[in-house]
């Protein structure tokens, strides 16, 4: 049995890791458990900047034998995360949440390397809501009044060269265009995103988005 944190930007991202990712892997003897950073005395997620985050894998890498992985955009992500600048420099976006992948992990783990092993930083490109362009019907059929956006949301998808290229900015990012084209009711994250995802499957979403892909097939190698 390996057991696992997965320190979370949002409560969306949490409610996708305890009701999507967690069930799957709990068959893999996988168990994982999803934790918001405090930002408040009372609020949790959102506002991360990195030295709160820092502190907070820290703390959670000391408590006791666990490994510790991360869910974060790389929309907005604090300037301050390690390699951050270096990582402008890149026009991959691969290449970029890589880069800072590893030098997030390099800063976290430098003054007590036992903690190398156990720690599995990952940023999805850009955002958590382009996971919810790997399959547009499904997406659409959450509320019947989003079908006629099908096409146009399509149109999207098949121009970017995957989900995950989706860019980063204000104005195209993969939020901003789903709360553009899906209305009445409108487009809300913490409830129709997770909708959204239980509908899509996890199949899908390690066809379609290959970063995702390479994180979760990480985290199944842990049992190995």
């Amino acid at each position: 049995m390996i057991r696992g944190y997965v320190i979370c930007e949002g409560q969306t991202e949490e409610t996708f890791i305890r009701d999507v990712i967690a069930p799957v892997l709990a068959h893999q003897q996988i168990y994982l458990t999803a934790r918001l950073i405090p930002t408040s005395k009372n609020n949790k997620g959102g506002a991360l900047t990195y030295d709160r985050v820092r502190r907070f894998v820290i703390n959670s890498l000391k408590e006791e034998n666990v490994f510790i992985t991360t869910f974060f955009d790389l929309y907005a992500l604090d300037n301050n995360f390690p390699g951050f600048s270096e990582s402008q420099k890149q026009s991959d976006v691969y290449k970029k949440v890589t880069d800072l992948e590893q030098a997030f992990k390099k800063n976290v783990v430098k003054d007590n390397l036992s903690f190398t092993s156990r720690f599995l930083p990952y940023i999805q490109p850009y955002e958590f809501e382009g996971l919810l362009f790997s399959d547009i019907a499904k997406l659409t059929e959450i509320e019947t009044t989003w079908a006629k956006t099908a096409k146009e949301l399509q149109s999207i998808r098949d121009d970017a060269k995957t989900r995950e290229h989706i860019n980063d900015g204000y104005e195209t990012k993969p939020s901003a265009r789903l709360k553009k084209l899906l209305k009445n009711p409108n487009y809300r994250k913490t409830l129709h995103g997770t909708l959204a995802i239980q509908a899509i499957g996890i199949d899908k979403l390690l066809a379609e988005c290959p970063h995702f892909s390479e994180w979760y097939n990480q985290l199944i190698e842990l049992k190995n």
